[in-house]
């Protein structure tokens, strides 16, 4: 097995749909611009309540990756 380096970034994805929708749209995002996504881990969760409502749901994910060689 070869050594492996990863980093990690913290991103926070928004949706007025759903806790996955969210953390979809940040790794959706991320994708364009950064190689070798390998896992996600959802470290806070918040909503926005309109009316009584939930109105949109924010989530904060780390995303690890491996560093090119």
């Amino acid at each position: 097995m070869s050594d492996h380096v990863y980093k990690k970034i913290e991103l926070v994805g928004s949706s007025p749909n759903s806790i996955e929708d969210a953390v979809g749209n940040a790794l959706a995002r991320a994708q364009k611009t950064i190689r070798n996504m390998r896992w996600f881990e959802v470290v806070e969760t918040r909503g926005h309540i309109e009316d009584g409502k939930i109105n949109h749901w924010q989530v904060t994910v780390k995303v690890g990756f491996t560093l090119d060689q």
